[in-house]
């Protein structure tokens, strides 16, 4: 780790949003948004301050289920608002500190290193943008940030500008320490601005060097517009990331795959499949329009139409359409349509004939089923579990098997009578 510690900014609301979810709360790939920003973070140091306050509660626990040894600093909205005010008794461990926003989620261990690449004792992120109407102008002169102009205080000559703030910024601890007690809310919003540091550290002669980044990578999300463009980013990371190292994917701007899906060997998706959590393929073919949630696959093939809900593991199976496998374990198995398989254990050389239903549940509780190796499962059967079916067994089309044991080689069959009236259809249409 580096002689570096990392404040994020985590403590607003999000109005823009249109939603009573925290905006650094909001999904991306599957994931929180702001998990993005602390990942990257942790990637760099072992001191990561994030300033919380609204839904902190939230916010705080979130983080601690993915992170440990990270530090909640809760902003005390009601004395020291805006984000000078975020920065108000936070205490860094380190002689440099990195500012980030929790509403980056793009943001990469790279791309906050190259901060570190500059020495100045303030590194300012900076963009150029082809229209940067709306957004405070950054004045550089001679390779250094001069000042901070807002668009309405700005001359005709600095409206000019193309170069405006990323919001990222690198500081030694001894500036912050110094300028942000400094602060003050002597504005039209009463907000002590973290920009107003830029203004002290200058005028009292230190140099402020600027950083110019990739608009992508610092892309601040704000709306459900912004929300959504990330989102496309990140997909094209991790889907590029995946075909690099050898997964096929035909029509990947359709497919979605989650933060945390694992490949491993040549696999291959078609279009429309959504993988999502923790899931793990392995050589595998995932055919069109299938999810996969938090399951493994391994030399199987899955689809089209398929859905394998969490905790399954399916091994040298065939999944074939409409076939819904919940919390089971397939091994050498052919479930090839229009089946429910849940909390059921199937084992070598068994075949799931189509429409089959393990009745896993009796409106109180779930029950498992286990069918051994080698069994007929004809269509249109249901299993009520608990059950278990042995090895080497042949259930007809049809049948009702009653929870408890069915041993080893033999045939099960249920059928009502079947009774035939002459005559009827004439009889109910009134036809001769």
């Amino acid at each position: 780790m580096r002689n570096l510690s990392i404040v994020i900014m985590a403590a607003g609301k999000g109005t823009r949003m249109k939603s009573p979810l925290a905006k650094v709360l909001h999904p991306i790939s599957g994931k929180p948004m702001l998990y993005h920003s602390v990942k990257a973070a942790k990637a760099l140091s072992d001191d990561i301050i994030v300033v919380t306050y609204h839904q902190a509660d939230a916010v705080e626990a979130m983080l601690s289920g993915y992170f440990e040894g990270l530090t909640f600093h809760r902003q005390d909205l009601e004395n020291f608002p805006g984000t000078g005010g975020a920065l108000m008794g936070v205490k860094p461990k380190h002689d440099k500190v990195i500012v980030l926003n929790g509403d980056m989620p793009l943001m990469t261990p790279d791309a906050i290193t190259r901060f570190l690449s500059i020495d100045a004792p303030i590194v300012m992120s900076v963009i150029r943008l082809a229209n940067p109407s709306g957004y405070g102008r950054v004045v550089i002169v001679d390779g250094a940030v001069e000042r901070i102009v807002e668009q309405k205080d700005c001359t005709p000559q600095e409206l000019a500008i193309d170069t405006v703030n990323a919001g990222v910024y690198a500081f030694d601890a001894s500036i912050l320490s110094t300028f942000i007690p400094q602060l003050s809310n002597a504005n039209a919003q009463k907000e002590y601005y973290l920009t107003d540091v830029i203004a002290l550290a200058k005028k009292a002669g230190h140099a402020i060097a600027p950083l110019y980044v990739e608009e992508e990578l610092f892309k601040g999300v704000n709306s459900k517009v912004d929300l959504c463009e990330a989102e496309i980013i990140m997909q094209r990371r991790i889907k590029n990331s995946a075909m690099l190292n050898g997964v096929t994917m035909h029509l990947s701007d359709t497919i979605y795959i989650e933060e945390g899906v694992t490949f491993e060997g040549e696999c291959e998706l078609e279009a429309g499949v959504i993988l999502k959590g923790k899931t793990h393929i392995e050589r595998s073919i995932i055919k069109a329009h299938s999810v996969v949630e938090d399951s493994t696959l391994i030399d199987s093939d899955v689809g089209p139409m398929a859905r394998i809900r969490p905790a399954s593991r399916i091994i040298d199976t065939h999944i074939g359409n409409f076939v819904e496998v919940k919390k089971s374990t397939l091994t050498g198995v052919k479930a090839g349509h229009l089946s429910y398989l849940g909390d059921a254990t199937i084992d070598t050389g068994t075949n799931i004939g189509a429409g089959t239903i393990t009745c896993n549940y009796d409106g109180k509780k779930k029950y498992e089923t286990i069918i051994g190796k080698n069994v007929f499962v004809g269509s249109d059967s249901q299993l009520i579990a608990p059950i278990t079916i042995e090895d080497d067994v042949m259930i007809a089309a049809g049948t009702t098997l009653p929870s408890g044991r069915v041993e080893s080689g033999v045939l099960v069959l249920s059928r009502a009578p079947v009774k035939t009236v002459k005559g009827f259809y004439q009889k109910f249409f009134g036809k001769k």
